[in-house]
């Protein structure tokens, strides 16, 4: 166990055996308070599978539940929950043939896959960390996976099966996953048949289904066995069931009906696979190193006395060009447009008589007109001329006087912009 203290940098401690030591205390820090994270680690265990047999292991949560200290209340330790986080000694990852899966913090993990044959005599261990989600405590264990060789790997006659109403963990359970080896073995009627992988859909590219009808992510899963395909199995492969798979439309299969009970297969997924058939491929694969970079010596800064770089050509390039050309364009602008203008007079030699007499005229026309236009008088509205009063007869003077400009005269006034209204009486009712 260790103890770790989380506080100011000017308190050291350090753990002897049974206390603390503290020593440079500040005298401002009367509390100090401990975060302790407790750490245990558990004996590890064996495990033997076998290679190309689904390897199933279980990380039930009842088992780590022990390791931490149990709520203040009773009854409720089971609420904690705790995650768990694998990975291969000494790597951040597990092997590339295991895979890990956990739904909710409150559910079991599991470790699942199948090793290969390369794999055998190689002791894996697993470093498998338990997280209280609750209390931050932890508790780790190893699991050591020594794959064991099997003389009936590789079982010949492999068959591949996708279930529409499963999840990966829901298929890795013990009871289905033997009703469905049942089934098969029913329909197959092999001496040996064994599980070789289980691959969730969302691994061959599927996509996660929407939450609802309890829908399923589905499941691919792998069997093995030492006799040939039965007729049942062979069925899809006839013309008329793969016609019915190319139209999205479910094919004929005789034993269908053994597995629809609890397990709806697609049969246009279905893959049967002859291993004896099967023309191996052999890729050159380049051996992977140890990881780390060789050996170059210490690193040799460049001198510092380098040789200094001229940047004037540079300049010259950048701008001075540049410039000269904006120079020149600009005395070449500027004398075509300054010196290069006729003027008026020599304008007017090059003009006709009868063209200049024609221009003058039309100029001298116009200022007449407008002359003209500003003496003019005109008569003014009816609205601006004088109003009798109907009862008193009284002459009420004009709205507007005349030295009013007429041009922004108004035609018709609102009532608002009258200055004098006319007020009519009226009859008060007798008695």
């Amino acid at each position: 166990k260790k103890k770790n203290y989380t506080g100011p940098s000017s308190v050291e401690q350090n753990w002897c055996g049974t206390g603390w030591s503290k020593r440079n205390l500040h005298p401002n820090y009367l509390v100090v308070e401990l975060v302790t994270i407790l750490s245990r680690s558990h004996a590890d265990r064996n495990v033997y599978p076998s290679a190309g047999v689904l390897f199933v292991h279980v990380l039930e949560r009842e088992y780590f539940k022990g390791e931490f200290p149990p709520y203040p209340k009773s009854g409720d330790a089971s609420n904690d929950p705790i995650t768990f986080n694998t990975n291969l000694m000494g790597y951040p990852d597990r092997p590339g043939w295991l895979r890990y899966i956990q739904r909710t913090p409150h559910s079991d993990g599991v470790l699942y896959g199948s090793p290969m044959a390369e794999h055998v005599g190689k002791p894996t261990v697993i470093e498998i960390t338990a997280y209280n989600r609750r209390t931050f405590e932890t508790a780790r264990h190893n699991l050591v996976i020594n794959i064991m060789a099997t003389e009936e790997f590789p079982l010949p006659f492999q068959a591949e099966f996708y279930i529409k109403n499963m999840n990966v963990e829901e298929m890795l359970a013990s009871e289905v996953l033997g009703d469905f080896l049942g089934a098969v073995k029913n329909v197959w009627q092999p001496e040996r048949l064994n599980a070789i992988n289980i691959t969730s859909a969302l691994d061959r590219g599927g996509r996660v289904p929407l939450p609802i009808n309890d829908l399923k992510e589905g499941v691919y899963v792998m069997v093995g066995a030492d006799v040939p395909f039965s007729s049942c199995l062979r069925e899809v492969e006839s013309p008329h069931n793969q016609l019915r798979c190319s139209q999205e439309m479910e094919p004929v299969i005789s034993c269908d009906k053994k597995f629809r009970a609890q397990f709806h297969i697609d049969w246009c997924k279905i893959s049967l696979v002859d291993i004896n058939k099967v023309v191996p491929v052999y890729v050159t694969r380049p051996e992977p190193g140890t990881g780390i970079l060789p050996e170059f010596g210490e690193y040799d800064p460049p001198s510092e006395s380098m040789k200094t770089r001229d940047y004037f050509s540079d300049f010259l390039v950048t701008l001075a060009v540049p410039s000269a050309v904006a120079l020149v364009l600009f005395f070449v602008l500027g004398y075509t447009m300054c010196c290069r203008r006729e003027g008026v007079e020599k304008r007017n030699m090059h003009t006709p008589d009868i063209q200049l007499v024609h221009h003058s005229s039309i100029q001298k026309s116009s200022k007449e007109l407008r002359s003209m236009s500003k003496n003019r008088e005109i008569s003014w509205p009816l609205s601006t001329l004088p109003v009798f009063n109907p009862v008193s007869g009284e002459v009420v003077p004009p709205i507007h006087p005349d030295s009013y400009e007429t041009t922004s005269m108004p035609l018709m006034q609102t009532q608002t912009n009258l200055q004098n209204q006319i007020t009519i009486p009226q009859q008060r009712p007798s008695g």
